[in-house]
């Protein structure tokens, strides 16, 4: 029996912070969750404590990134690691293998896909032996969009008698802003492209995290087009190239319920045609300061004030279709993120092994219908039928 169900690693970072503020808010000290937050050092981890309300009895674990031993100690003190340290690329890799050695489940909020796909090269197979059970991608990048897929195709099933063979997933609208943890998170990602052209061929690549399978050519998200089944233009979302790969994975972790033919693209819809083609910032905004640095992020007004609205369209062989909305009541990438991340390791601790065994998975294929119920609970996202 582990010391703590869950262990937050990287609570005095921006967005750790916030999921400190979430698990306090929601599951208290000494509740039916118990919980300790994590980080290299002890003067910031009593700040952070101080910053949340949190009492004296919230446990303090100090291990680095750069400290081996001290990730391996940690890790075999919790049931579950949450990592908010990023960017993965630089600093995550050593965790993920403790965790994978020890048999300690793991979630985090990456949208780095050169990174998982090393992750799953390097650690699946230890994974599945330990029974470590490793979730990525557990924020804004893929929590919504993984789920939303899955809840549209469920219905899909109930409504049809089988699954869609094509999902449209669109973003009506969204508001909010970016950190400076996100942009060097970024950044990485470019430097890693840039030394290695292989990490580019794989961030175009949409069944980089499926290996062993390829499925068929997908639909073009980069070009904008008046799409009749959604019923507006659409034009890129700059999240689409994460999202996209770990809703390919999903299908193969669940042995392909929606067909080894199955195709997904994910665009923003637009007002009308756009004045030039590219990515657009899809509603994020980075604020009256410029760039933020490390550390820095969206007020408390910001996170309060933001939403987004996403839009699953599920299309039948025959053409009809299914169409789903997943909402947030947050900004997407912290307010929301926060607390989608701190369910996700709840929901996780919670998941019978027997469902979900040790191995490298995505929240909708480790935790689907669970999750979608937590998140509503618990965590502000809705998923209604809107047909």
């Amino acid at each position: 029996m582990a010391e703590f169900d869950i262990i937050l690693w990287g609570a005095t970072g921006y967005t750790g912070r916030l999921v400190a503020e979430h698990l306090l808010t929601a599951y208290g000290v000494g509740g039916e969750v118990s919980w300790a937050i994590a980080g290299r050092s002890g003067a910031k981890l009593d700040d952070v404590r101080g910053q949340i309300g949190a009492p004296a009895g919230l446990a303090q674990v100090i291990a680095a990134a750069a400290d081996p031993a001290s990730l391996d100690a940690m890790v075999r003190r919790a049931g579950l690691i949450i990592s908010t340290v990023g960017p993965y690329q630089l600093y995550g890799s050593p965790l993920v293998a403790a965790c994978a050695g020890a048999g300690t489940d793991y979630v985090d909020l990456t949208g780095e896909s050169n990174w998982i796909a090393a992750m799953i090269g390097a650690h699946e197979a230890a994974a599945k032996a330990s029974g470590a059970r490793l979730v990525f991608s557990c924020g804004f990048d893929s929590i919504p969009f993984d789920l939303g897929v899955f809840f549209a195709q469920e219905e899909a099933r109930r409504r049809f008698g089988a699954y869609a063979p094509r999902v449209r997933g669109r973003v009506r609208g969204l508001k909010g802003g970016l950190s400076g943890g996100t942009l060097a998170s970024g950044m990485a990602t470019q430097a890693a492209a840039a030394k290695d052209p292989g990490v580019g061929a794989l961030l175009a690549d949409p069944f980089a995290l499926t290996p062993g399978f390829a499925g068929p050519k997908q639909p073009d998200g980069q070009t904008p087009y008046e799409d009749a089944v959604t019923g507006a233009w659409v034009g890129p979302f700059m999240m689409a190239g994460i999202n996209t790969k770990a809703v390919h994975r999903s299908n193969l972790l669940l042995d392909h319920p929606w067909g080894t033919n199955f195709r997904y693209d994910e665009m923003q819809m637009l007002d009308g045609p756009p004045d030039a083609q590219g990515p657009g910032m899809g509603g994020f905004n980075f604020g009256a300061g410029g760039l933020p640095q490390p550390g820095e992020g969206p007020t408390e007004e910001e996170r309060r004030t933001g939403f987004y609205d996403l839009l699953f369209i599920a299309e039948a062989a025959d053409g009809r279709t299914v169409r789903a909305a997943v909402r947030g009541d947050m900004d997407p990438g912290y307010g929301s993120t926060a607390k989608l991340l701190g369910e996700a390791a709840v929901c996780l601790a919670a998941q019978p092994r027997a469902a979900t065994p040790g191995g490298c998975w995505t929240p909708a294929s480790a935790m689907g219908e669970a999750l979608i119920q937590r998140l509503g609970a618990r965590a502000g996202l809705t998923f209604t039928l809107e047909n």
